[in-house]
């Protein structure tokens, strides 16, 4: 039954229920409701798995990309001092930011030109696809509204709410940066990945506009440092691209 409740509880709602358990001087208690805590937190962690392997299979770049904007995410989130719970949202946004896309027909997602408006204008749709389906799960709500505004401009020129600056959660607005450098460099069937300085050039020009500058000034900091390893993990030598 704690299980249950542990599970559909609100974040604070839990915290309350397993600290009362825990306070049962019961030793046996005591190790159910870690037991139970640890059930939750693989529990969580297989959602997250599940989804990842949905985006795999639709796409499997989409599944690697999202794994890759996870692991420079996090990168970003520990610099700027992100606390815990912001890092855990950071690492769900990161990986399932795409998860939207399962509702985009591939004729739209493959399409090796360029969008018609009707077609663009379904394709925007994706963040409020994915933030109906994880906002469903107990403890994603969170991360279910940084997917939600992962597209939103520091100017207030995004969609689909049209915030700005620090309107937009900041883990969107690092999902954003790291979602436009890794497109950018990524070679795809249809087009080469544009050249790392080429890149960067276009995250600083949109800085204050696109891009919160905070974040572009960090992700630059660490990804000029490791140019090979990030060209190694878009798919992209940096001599070619160079």
């Amino acid at each position: 039954m704690l299980l249950v409740l542990l599970v559909t509880a609100m974040p604070h709602e839990r915290t309350a229920l397993l600290g009362a358990a825990s306070s049962s001087p019961l030793t046996s208690d005591s190790l159910r409701v870690k037991q139970m805590e640890e059930q939750v937190t693989a529990l969580r962690s297989s959602v997250i798995c599940a989804f990842n392997q949905l985006l795999d299979l639709k796409d499997l770049n989409t599944g690697v990309h999202s794994t890759r904007l996870a692991e420079w995410g996090m990168r970003v989130g520990q610099e700027l001092g992100l606390e815990e719970s912001e890092l855990q949202n950071l690492e769900v946004a990161a990986l399932l930011h795409d998860i939207g896309k399962m509702g985009i027909p591939d004729a739209i997602l493959r399409k090796p030109g360029k969008l018609d408006a009707d077609e663009y204008a379904l394709m925007k749709k994706h963040p409020e696809y994915g933030w109906a389906v994880l906002r469903m799960l107990p403890g994603f709500e969170r991360a279910a509204l940084d997917i939600l505004h992962h597209h939103e401009n520091f100017d207030g020129k995004g969609y689909p709410a049209g915030l700005k600056e620090s309107e937009i959660p900041i883990v969107s607005r690092i999902v954003t940066v790291i979602d436009a450098f890794d497109a950018m460099v990524s070679s795809r069937p249809y087009r080469v990945g544009l050249p790392h300085e080429e890149a960067i050039r276009r995250l600083i020009e949109s800085s204050g506009t696109q891009f919160d500058p905070n974040v572009v000034r960090c992700f630059i900091s660490f990804a000029q440092a490791e140019m090979a390893t990030v060209f190694a993990a878009a798919g992209t030598s940096v001599s070619s691209a160079l």
